[in-house]
């Protein structure tokens, strides 16, 4: 089995997001994150420090902006190139890979992520993306197929990667999808039988994708209700057990603001996500993704317009410390194993959530202390 620090018996698992881009948010703030591999670096080696179990980039080709091909949504860094330097700097924490499936065969996907399981020592984790940016895909001359059919793909490539990564020996492959006469791929990943798998899937066929495929489920969490989110998260865990008879863990996305006090954290929201939102990325978002992404009309999206900007439609994490951790508390009392946090500035958010918000889960009984080797 995988010793990959995502699978630590921590009772909430710790990662970061976005940080091979601008983050998540759609802020025109000065202090909004930067795209620098320096601030990646000193990222990295703090939540690593820290003992956080996951270190998650996202993929983007293109940005939101039609006409406007420079706009900083596009500015984002390759992930698999991202990882493998990110592990070189890294010692304990899963260093993650996120695919778009389309834009990457799966034999090239096999060499390059077992060449990066090979440099972390076995910290590889894939998050594989059937894709839903229309414009970023169309570059490769992969039009974007009809939504199920975009599992149907996904699952395909997959198993083909997955054979790759175990098979001894040779095999043809003719599927719908993929003619591969006499396929192998040297060296495997350290991980056996194969670095786990993260997607996120949250419409009917996408979520039956994740919990037949993935070990990490990564869900979108709609509402602050506790009980709303454990339906959501038993869903995911009742499908996979009942339906594919595996055990999966669910992660969400988060974005945190910690301040003294509440009004503090609140007004300082909408200092960044409504007074200086990036309201033409948003739009462009919107426009992207009516389109694409399934049960979210136009509506919906307006509706969360302000979640989006401040962090990407995540969870929100706003408020003191003590206030945080509240709220985390819920998260893993709904049966949620882990959370990816992102901030509008990650070096001073990580510092700070290090300093006075992991104690404190560590006294709640959330994470353990941790000790670097």
């Amino acid at each position: 089995m995988s010793n990959n620090p995502v699978f630590s018996d921590n009772r909430l698992k710790l990662g970061t997001f976005c940080t091979n881009g601008r983050g998540t948010t759609h802020s025109l703030a000065p202090e909004a994150n930067q795209l620098t591999w320096a601030q990646a670096v000193e990222v990295a080696q703090e939540v690593d420090r820290a003992g956080f179990e996951a270190i998650v980039p996202f993929a983007r080709w293109k940005g939101y902006i039609k006409d406007k091909p420079g706009h900083v949504s596009g500015e984002v860094l390759d992930p698999f190139t991202w990882a493998a330097a990110i592990a070189q700097a890294t010692k304990h924490a899963g260093v993650f890979v996120t695919s778009h499936a389309p834009t990457i065969h799966p034999i090239v996907a096999a060499k390059q992520t077992a060449t990066i399981d090979i440099i972390s020592n076995g910290r590889l984790a894939l998050n594989v993306v059937g894709g839903w940016n229309r414009p970023e895909l169309e570059m490769f001359g992969a039009p974007l197929r009809e939504h199920d059919a975009r599992y149907d793909y996904l699952a395909e490539w997959l198993g083909v990667l997955q054979r790759l990564w175990t098979s001894g020996e040779e095999f043809d492959h003719h599927g719908e999808f993929f003619d591969i006469i006499a396929g192998y791929s040297n060296p495997k990943p350290v991980q056996r039988p194969h670095p786990p798998i993260m997607n996120a899937g949250h419409s009917d066929r996408g979520m039956r994708f994740a919990c037949e495929h993935a070990d990490l489920c990564f869900i979108g969490i709609r509402s602050e209700d506790p009980e709303s989110v454990r339906a959501e998260v038993d869903k995911y865990k009742r499908t996979a057990r009942e339906q594919f008879g595996r055990e999966v863990q669910v992660w969400a996305h988060t974005y945190v603001v910690q301040r003294d006090t509440q009004k503090e954290s609140d007004d300082y929201v909408h200092y960044y996500a409504v007074e200086h939102q990036d309201r033409e990325s948003i739009d462009g978002l919107i426009s992207l993704s009516v389109p694409e992404v399934k049960d979210m009309p136009r509506e919906a999206w307006e509706a969360v317009r302000t979640r989006y900007a401040a962090g990407y439609g995540g969870f929100p994490l706003v408020g003191t410390p003590e206030r945080i951790v509240e709220k985390l508390s819920m998260l893993s009392g709904a049966g949620l194993d882990g959370v990816l946090l992102t901030w509008i500035d990650f070096v001073e958010g990580t510092k700070t959530f290090v300093r006075d918000v992991l104690p404190l889960m560590e006294q709640a009984g959330l994470r353990k202390p941790f000790a670097h080797a």
